[in-house]
């Protein structure tokens, strides 16, 4: 039994829960409370909330007023707590205050999902009886009637162009894994979010109410008219790259993010880590912990880049020809990895590995483990929210370059550097489909917003609010569609 076999027995939804619980010993993004709170216009009152917040173990992150009256003050109190038992003990010490009013107190995350996070809006007034005629009966009429004429058209005159539908059944969110269709919509929505924030373009959340592959397929088919590209999210392996593969024929673009947007982010922060420690790609060692839909991607995309060396383990060991019972995406990675068959455990693998890349579960990697590693060793841990190695777990020396899928260490590789970007510049292209070669573009694009000169040890990656990566990525992906010449090609936009 493997060390991952072992570790794969603890729940991943306590793994989640002690990573929120700043008491588990894990950096936690903390739980965020809103006191909103009306007292009485009395000298040092604000004084006395402040010390009570302090006493409850509450860390105040930021006080509003929010209405200022003669004889009273409703004050919001943003405060950070450990978890939900600490949040209510914080509440209930406030509301025992004298002269104190406890109106609400709330979960900020919750707040922020109250209702969901997107929403419809018009690009145009409807004012008046005209305005009415134009974007409704009877001058829609016309409208459809031109694209029924000639259906390139709906690109011009439709939403299509700028709209991706993010399709998921929930079956492998987060780190959650499958919690169903329902629970995976505030994810959906963030995706839309993020969409709309980093590219401006209208994303929309399918969560669907089936496993079935078939079923998916067809319903990815049935809806293509109506969006410029579809996001695969969230589905679990192996479906999700049959899924994938079968609706290459849809001619519009369709990237699973949870393979390809990982793979060209990994790619991106590979490059740059091979500036740094001198290294070529053909020469690497590569370890990879966790064949799924990302690894396997991420195993593509660096052999494309040159790497010939990829080791892979999964919960029963190295994958190598030969061995019994893969799926045919294992099956794929079995072919075309591991050239010396090698089939011992991983802390023997990592004998002289370049690099670790993770992509499994917390705490699978020993720091022991990370010392046999060559010289220069690149470790990028990317479980989350707990990677399979935390960075002061690691002995000092023994990585030169740490990545990991958190905001709270440097070098985080998030999917966002590369999804927004990569859609963007194949709808401006108007592509038909997502290219090995548009990937590669896009990380060699995200890697280049980074001058040679400013990059180092902890400084691999742009950050996601660097307004360049989404524009470089764009470009580069756009650049590459026409070059390949697998775009849409349309005549005169001539309506009368």
């Amino acid at each position: 039994m493997t060390t991952q076999d072992t570790q794969g027995k603890k729940d991943q939804r306590t793994v989640v829960e002690e990573f929120l619980n700043p008491s588990q010993g894990y950096s936690a993004v903390g739980y965020q409370l809103l006191l909103r709170l009306r007292s009485e216009q009395l000298p040092g009152m604000l004084g006395k909330i402040t010390t009570a917040l302090g006493s409850a173990g509450a860390n105040i992150m930021d006080i509003d007023i929010r209405e200022a009256q003669s004889n009273y003050m409703i004050r919001d109190f943003r405060v950070l707590c450990e978890n939900e038992e600490h949040a209510k003990t914080v509440s209930e010490t406030i509301a025992a205050l004298d002269d104190v009013e406890l109106e609400l107190a709330s979960d900020r995350t919750f707040q922020l999902h109250r209702k969901g996070k997107i929403a419809i809006e018009n690009k145009v007034h409807i004012r008046t009886n005209a305005e009415l005629a134009h974007v409704y009966t009877p001058g829609v009429g016309r409208v459809s009637m031109a694209i029924h004429d000639n259906p390139d058209a709906v690109w011009a005159l439709t939403i299509k162009s700028n709209t991706v539908a993010i399709v998921s059944d929930g079956t492998a969110v987060l780190g959650l894994g499958d919690i169903g269709p329902e629970a995976a919509m505030p994810v959906m929505e963030g995706k839309s979010m993020l969409f709309k924030s980093f590219a401006d373009i209208d994303a929309w959340p399918l969560c669907l109410d089936t496993k079935d592959t078939d079923e998916i397929v067809q319903i990815c088919k049935a809806i293509a008219p109506t969006f410029g590209g579809i996001l695969l999210e969230d589905i679990s392996a192996p479906r999700c790259f049959e899924i994938e593969e079968r609706l290459q024929s849809l001619d519009i673009p369709v990237f699973h993010d949870d393979q390809h947007g990982t793979a060209v982010v990994v790619l991106a922060a590979l490059m740059n880590s091979l500036k740094i420690i001198q290294k070529r790609p053909e020469d690497l060692k590569v370890i990879v912990l966790g064949v799924g839909a990302s690894g396997v991607a991420c195993s593509k995309i660096m052999m494309n880049y040159g790497v010939k060396n990829v080791i892979g383990f999964d919960r029963t060991g190295a994958i190598y020809q030969g061995r019994e019972n893969l799926n045919f995406a294992k099956e794929w990675f079995a072919e075309n990895t591991n050239p010396e068959g090698f089939d011992g455990t991983i802390e023997e693998a990592m004998d002289g590995a370049d690099l670790f890349l993770g992509l499994s579960g917390p705490h699978l990697v020993q720091p022991e483990w990370i010392t046999k590693m060559s010289s220069d060793a690149v470790v990028f841990a990317l479980a989350n929210p707990v990677p399979e190695i935390l960075p002061e777990e690691i002995p000092s020396g023994a990585a030169r370059v740490v990545a990991t899928g958190r905001s709270d260490y440097p070098n985080q590789i998030n999917n966002v550097l590369c999804f927004p970007g990569l859609f963007r510049g194949a709808l401006d292209a108007h592509a038909r489909n997502i290219t090995e070669e548009m990937k590669i573009v896009a990380a060699r694009a995200i890697a280049d917003v980074i001058p040679d000169n400013q990059l180092s040890e902890e400084y691999i990656l742009p950050s996601v609010f660097n307004q360049e990566v989404v524009e470089s990525v764009a470009e580069a992906v756009r650049q590459e569609a026409i070059r390949s010449g697998d775009t849409r090609e349309f005549g005169p936009r001539i309506y009368v």
